[in-house]
């Protein structure tokens, strides 16, 4: 039976890359790099999960004359980068620039009512979760989630399920009481890794990538109601169990 719904958070909840390319960019300039991110540079890197982990990755593939920061000085630039990049996003956010992809309230008010729980299983930090859910859902955001898993809780960022698995101790289920949502191959192979059938609404930053795990690949989750999910779950450890 499903008893909790899972969701990532960018790319997922709404459409943020693009706000978060910009704000990055914006950081970039205000430490005075002549690094850019254009949308093609910006799709590739998002096969790496967290900002950090990203900004480092990327100063790894300049050439040295490039980089504009040495490796003695890049743990202290990629700290203050990211804080400057999270200050910028949040603004966007409460710009009303980002708002919610089609279907995501709906679907959360239809679990809300129907007793189911939520969690969160994201790499992204608390202060962007908070961003994103208090301009959606009001300040008492954080009430309607039974668990959040974020990169200040699992520090192994997707593909590893780590994440996962703490928001399924957390909610105290396994994992074939879950469904899972996400928008990109890293947090698929997490999900799936965990055990958690996964639901899938790429992005165009995602859209190209390996989703052949999936339980199902949808553009997004309008239209989609609870009692569809309920049957597909369903239906898929029913088969499992079938097949065991």
């Amino acid at each position: 039976m499903l008893k909790a719904l899972v969701f990532d958070v960018d790319g997922t909840l709404a459409d943020t890359e693009s706000a978060h390319r910009v704000a990055f960019n914006h950081a970039f300039a205000t430490l005075g790099l002549a690094w850019h991110w254009d949308d093609p540079l910006y799709t590739r890197l998002l096969h790496i999960s967290g900002g950090k982990e990203r900004m480092r990755y990327y100063w790894k593939l300049l050439p040295p004359e490039q980089r504009g920061l040495s490796a003695t000085d890049l743990p202290q630039a990629l700290a203050q980068l990211h804080s400057l990049k999270t200050t910028a996003y949040a603004a966007a956010i409460e710009s009303g620039e980002v708002p919610m992809r089609p279907g995501v309230l709906a679907l959360i008010e239809q679990a809300q009512s129907q007793g189911l729980q939520l969690a969160i299983a994201t790499t992204t930090s608390p202060p962007n979760i908070a961003a994103l859910l208090q301009r959606a859902l009001g300040s008492q955001w954080r009430q309607q989630f039974a668990a959040i898993g974020d990169a200040a809780t699992a520090p192994l960022k997707k593909p590893h399920p780590q994440v996962y698995l703490q928001v399924l101790q957390s909610l105290g289920l396994g994992p074939a009481a879950c469904l899972a949502f996400e928008d990109s191959g890293n947090g698929l192979q997490a999900a799936h890794a965990a055990g958690i059938a996964t639901v899938i609404t790429p992005t165009r930053f995602t859209l190209d990538q390996d989703f052949s795990l999936a339980l199902c690949q949808l553009p997004d989750l309008g239209g989609v109601s609870l009692t569809q999910l309920r049957e597909w779950h369903a239906h898929l450890h029913t088969a499992n169990l079938q097949a065991d």
